[in-house]
């Protein structure tokens, strides 16, 4: 299943089921097969957002160094940040001309 999100002041932004799910909770949304986050809710769910990205790195550089430390090669993996990151775009964008984001699943 996919998720799809849509502003009128972004692109359509459709995301994997799993990582959708993820975004929306962090925001403190409950996923499910539709939903809004109004323009008012968007500050804080932009907060919630940068916030666990932040966590997600700090907990990536501890694991990167004690990889190091053990001498095992970590194989790349797609973070939290780079899934988010088109996610924040769009509400960024959205904000700024005071228009809601809705999803369908």
């Amino acid at each position: 299943m996919l998720y799809k999100f849509k502003s009128r002041s972004a692109p359509d932004l459709i995301m994997l089921e799993p990582h959708g799910r993820q975004i929306l909770q962090i925001i403190g949304k409950t996923p499910g097969t539709s939903g809004i986050i109004t323009a008012a809710q968007i500050p804080g769910a932009m907060a919630a957002l940068e916030a666990a990205v932040a966590a997600d790195e700090a907990l990536a550089a501890v694991a990167q160094e004690q990889a190091d430390e053990d001498g095992v090669e970590r194989p790349d993996t797609v973070r939290l940040r780079q899934r988010a990151a088109p996610f924040l775009d769009m509400l960024r964008r959205s904000v700024a001309e005071e228009h809601d984001v809705v999803w369908g699943a």
